[in-house]
């Protein structure tokens, strides 16, 4: 009997120690597992920046479209008829154009009173009137020095007449504007839309508003066919 459990003693050890040297044997279970302090977010690609950024465009301004200057250096008006305009410069420099309307008969230069034409030529401006019946207006210096000539010439105005618009062109001032030459030759308001006056350039009046502001009197004035 004590053999027996002697034998059993044994068995039961052996087993025991087995047991331990098969756990100690067999390695932990391996995981997919990544500690949370060694995991690594993934980086986002940075943005490309194109080699060349496109420069901004650039904003082009009509020259014709600018504020006019309080003053203008050597300004000149200049009427274009056949193209019914007005050019307003600065010495060589344009700085605006307006539409005009002409006299009711606008082919042809201004000889006599009451023909309806526009003169042509060289003239100036010889006075400035604030409360024209045409909202706004400069006088220009009809007759001049050829049409007083010519109409000396044909005897529609005797010398004394004659002499009078001389003088009056030499010294720059107001002709005679009551003679059979014709006269009261202005640049006016009250609009362009149509041939409509009696021999004055007519604007719109926001123009006429625009050019009596800048113009003194004495500026030359040209007038073409």
């Amino acid at each position: 009997m004590k053999i027996l459990l002697l034998i059993l003693c044994i068995v039961i050890l052996a087993w025991i120690f087995f047991q331990r040297d098969a756990n100690e044997q067999v390695p932990p279970a391996k995981t997919n597992q990544i500690p949370v302090e060694t995991q690594k977010l993934p980086t986002p690609e940075p943005k490309k920046i194109p080699d060349i950024i496109p420069k901004p465009k650039a904003i082009i301004v009509n020259p014709l479209q600018a504020p006019l200057p309080a003053i203008i250096t050597e300004p000149k008006i200049v009427v274009l008829k056949s193209q019914r305009q007005l050019q307003l410069y600065s010495g060589v420099q344009l700085l605006r154009q307006y539409k005009i309307a002409l006299g009711f008969n606008p082919k042809g230069n201004k000889y006599r009173e009451g023909d309806g034409a526009t003169p042509e030529g060289e003239f100036y401006i010889f006075t400035k009137n604030p409360k024209s019946a045409y909202y706004l207006s400069l006088g220009i210096s009809y007759p001049n020095i050829p049409t007083a000539k010519k109409g000396l010439n044909t005897g529609l105005i005797n010398k004394t007449e004659y002499a009078r618009i001389i003088t009056a062109n030499h010294n720059r001032r107001t002709p005679p504007q009551n003679t059979k030459l014709g006269g009261l030759i202005y640049i006016h308001g009250r609009g362009n839309s149509r041939d409509w006056t009696r021999g004055c350039v007519a604007l719109k009046d926001q123009h006429m508003r625009e050019l009596f502001n800048v113009i003194a009197v004495g500026t030359p004035v040209l007038i073409k066919p």
